[in-house]
């Protein structure tokens, strides 16, 4: 009777919990790993959302606990999520997290060609280069670094890249004395075989290099959609990895990176060439990407592959456009991001220039580099007419008995849209140098002549927590783009 009994036992002990720390409710499951199972969670009583991440008490190796106090240890640092409660709820183990958005392989899975623009993969790269210091800052290395593992935030940080599963994050210099750890080989293979090191492939001890040679793949992956070991049909595992690992040492970089810009090839032939306890030109590789942007003439406005669709709904809530009333099909090809809200986001970081933020310029701003509704609506109406925003082109719910809007009132109109939409992109430029402030410390690392001649770089005086991108004082008279200032040609 009793074994009978003990598959019924077994079902009740794993049962998930319904209510964790005593007050975040689960509702459904947004993920799963290896670990375990990632729920939607909301505080009891109210519409707060949260992650919540359960991991069985019994797992060969728990690795939950260790996760949480590096979390802890960076202290929600810019573009890392903050824990919100970690304890044992059953026969889980739960850490309760920042809920965040989509990771960018389900974006770029989720699209037509699986790869994304130029633009976009720049955008990105940045902010990935930067969160990956951040991390090499707080002395620890990632070591699996992949598209899962960097999501896009929500609502207002909709447009911060964050880094995400640190259970194999590992130590790689004391904290104390910044001695960094021993040369060893005859190591297992730590992490993602598709964007693993080769170094990493061949047992070698893991290092901050290894992490940007695996960003470098991701960057490859994102703009060309694939990676030429992907899809080898090899049924043995372990035959599989030795392929891999053949084809990342017998292809070229220049054959790699064929299909993008040459500064693709200049980053990983970079990374490739670093010692095993070298400490990385964080800006030169910045400053690769940095330059190919300007360069591309791009603008740095946060508007992603996939914004468009985000504003378009935003837009359509706004102005309360209707199913019969929605845009021709030649209007929806003209939905890019207008020139009037190009300007907003320009006039927001030279602002913040003036605070030590990314960006040049003189325009007036209030006390949190925010300019104020005027002078968003003085640089919105500078835009040349037959620029003027297709956001509203869809037409305005009328009541029956409103007379008609005249242009006047839907020039005005059209301004005050574009400041809603833009308004939440400017708070996080100026929450991003507070936070930058709190979080961050003025350093001045003296780039070798010996590691990278010819190459002059700025000093460091604050970095906008928003993107990671650190602001650096050029050349006396050097003046800077709209994407960063202190580029020397």
């Amino acid at each position: 009777m009793a074994d009978k009994k003990k598959p019924a036992q077994q079902a009740t002990t794993n049962r998930v919990p319904q209510i964790v720390g005593g007050r975040y409710k689960l509702e459904k499951k947004i993920g799963a790993g290896s670990f375990g199972d990632i729920y939607k969670g909301i505080v009891t009583g109210t519409d707060e959302e949260y992650a919540v991440k359960l991991e069985p008490t019994n797992a060969k190796m728990p690795q939950l606990m260790y996760e949480c106090k590096l979390y802890k240890h960076l202290n929600g640092g810019p573009g890392i999520p903050n824990v919100k409660w970690f304890g044992t709820e059953g026969n889980y183990n739960v850490m309760v997290m920042d809920l965040l958005g989509q990771s960018l392989e389900d974006i770029i899975s989720a699209k037509p060609h699986n790869h994304f623009s130029l633009k976009t993969t720049i955008m990105l790269a940045d902010q990935m280069i930067c969160r990956i210091e951040f991390l090499h800052s707080r002395d620890y290395v990632h070591r699996d670094i992949k598209p899962d593992n960097f999501l896009m935030g929500r609502g207002k940080k909709k447009n911060i890249v964050y880094l995400i599963d640190l259970g194999l994050a590992k130590r790689y210099r004391d904290s104390s004395t910044h001695q960094h750890i021993p040369y060893r080989e005859d190591k297992g293979l730590t992490g993602t075989v598709r964007y693993a090191s080769i170094n990493s492939h061949h047992g070698i001890e893991q290092s901050r290099r290894d992490d940007l040679e695996a960003i470098g793949y991701v960057l490859i992956y994102f703009l060309t959609g694939s990676l030429p070991w992907q899809g080898l049909k090899i049924e043995n595992r372990q035959n599989k990895f030795r392929a891999i690992c053949d084809m990342k040492m017998s292809i070229p970089v220049e054959t790699l990176c064929k299909d993008c810009p040459t500064e693709f090839a200049q980053y990983m032939k970079y990374v490739k060439d670093l010692n095993f306890d070298a400490k990385p030109d964080y800006f030169y590789l910045r400053r690769l990407f940095r330059s190919l942007f300007l360069k591309q003439g791009f603008t740095l406005d946060f508007v992603y592959d996939w914004t468009n669709e985000e504003n378009i709904k935003q837009s359509e809530q706004s102005v309360n456009i209707s199913s019969q009333q929605a845009l021709a099909p030649q209007q929806q090809n003209q939905l890019q991001q207008p020139q009037g809200s190009q300007n907003v986001i320009a006039t927001a970081a030279s602002s913040l220039a003036q605070q030590g933020g990314t960006g040049t310029g003189s325009t007036q701003a209030g006390s949190q580099g925010i300019p104020n509704s005027s002078s968003v609506g003085q640089s919105l109406n500078k835009t040349p007419t037959n620029q003027a925003s297709p956001l509203v082109t869809g037409g305005i719910s009328q009541s029956s008995g409103s007379p008609r809007l005249t242009d006047a009132q839907k020039q005005q109109f059209q301004v005050q849209l574009q400041i809603q939409l833009q308004q939440q992109y400017l708070q996080q430029l100026a929450h991003a140098m507070q936070q930058q402030q709190r979080l961050q410390q003025n350093i001045t690392p003296q780039q070798s002549a010996q590691q990278r001649p010819g190459v002059q770089q700025g000093q460091i005086t604050g970095q906008n927590t928003l993107t990671g991108i650190p602001a650096r004082g050029g050349a006396p008279g050097a003046s800077g783009g709209q994407y960063v200032s202190g580029f020397k040609k």
